[in-house]
């Protein structure tokens, strides 16, 4: 439905000045934890042969799309400006593919933003993730475990990005909601939820697994 296309010869300029710069010798959190204490113990549990079958992240792409925009463009650069605070990193914009005459939407059209987070920046945005901006969901029981592709990638829906701390509720125009696709290395559901688990991802329990435990 949407396609990304590259911005013009002015894009790296912007790119940069929207981009948070992170310390060269800055070790994130959950990069630490995956190192010295995660796949150590997924070796173990998964009974992996050598380290490099331990799975591991590779990405983080975050998907905000803007219908509206069709007929605001105003509301398009209010998602992108929160998608960078967010992320920490400029987006690019989303195009329609194809036209719809029902929605009123023609090929070319930007009706959305996305942005791909890898190495410092994606275990930073991981952090914040679970540990604050999950927990700040109002009535959070658990996001579902069952959201995997097959081939070890996860996906979840955020209703709203005023979850994030970075957000101020006073200043933004409207809620938002956004897609956050987790990718990893795993060849499986198992394998990536495993993995999911040790970060601290606050899967909802089954109705078995509650039985259990009470």
């Amino acid at each position: 439905m949407v396609e990304t296309k590259q911005k013009s010869a002015k894009a790296p300029k912007a790119k940069a000045e929207g981009a948070v710069a992170l310390p060269a010798d800055y070790t994130p959190r959950m990069a630490e934890l995956y190192k010295g204490t995660i796949k150590p113990k997924l070796m173990k549990s998964l009974k992996c042969s050598n380290e490099f079958q331990v799975p591991r992240l590779t990405k983080i792409v975050i998907n905000m799309g803007v219908g509206r925009a069709v007929a605001d463009k105003k509301l398009l650069e209010a998602a992108i400006a929160d998608m960078e605070l967010i992320a920490g990193q400029k987006p690019v914009t989303t195009y329609a593919r194809k036209s719809i005459s029902t929605y009123s939407l023609r090929e070319g059209m930007a009706i959305g933003c996305k942005v791909t987070l890898r190495g410092k920046r994606m275990y930073e945005f991981l952090d914040r993730l679970i540990t604050i901006a999950l927990p700040r969901v109002r009535d959070f029981d658990g996001v579902s475990s069952k959201s995997f592709d097959g081939r070890g990638n996860y996906a979840m829906g955020i209703k709203e990005q005023i979850i994030f701390q970075e957000i101020d509720f006073d200043k933004t125009d409207r809620v938002r909601g956004m897609d956050v696709i987790i990718c990893t290395t795993a060849s499986d559901d198992d394998g990536a939820r495993a993995l999911l688990t040790e970060f601290g991802m606050p899967f909802k329990r089954s109705r078995t697994q509650a039985k259990k435990e009470a």
